[in-house]
């Protein structure tokens, strides 16, 4: 059975920056493609970035230049830097597979909110 545990969530100001951990276990993580998740207050969850198994990377529009996604596979984790926040990234966020094939984690919370 995956297990997928997010952290690094909190509150920040606009402009502020976060980093995010998901670590992933149950699963030969270096052969898996790795997505980052989003979903906010009363919306659907929504897909924000991925990164391949070579660490090709790709992200919505709206998180361009301000997110990096990245992995290290010595310790089974995916992280998402995220800088320049701003108040529409305030959300839960997720970890998972490439197509989300395995079961949620609790996701962390971040808030942007001066």
């Amino acid at each position: 059975q995956v297990e997928l545990v997010e952290s690094g969530g909190g509150l920040v100001q606009p402009g502020g920056s976060l980093r995010l951990s998901c670590v992933v276990s149950g699963s030969d993580f270096s052969s898996e493609p790795m997505d980052w998740y989003r979903q906010a207050p009363g919306k659907q969850r929504d897909w924000v970035a991925r990164i391949s198994i070579k660490e090709l990377t790709d992200y919505i529009d709206s998180v361009k230049g301000r997110f990096t996604i990245s992995r290290d596979n010595a310790k089974n984790t995916v992280y998402l830097q995220m800088n320049n926040l701003q108040p529409e990234d305030t959300a839960v966020y997720y970890c998972n597979s490439l197509f989300a094939l395995w079961p949620w984690g609790q996701g962390t919370q971040v808030t942007v909110s001066s």
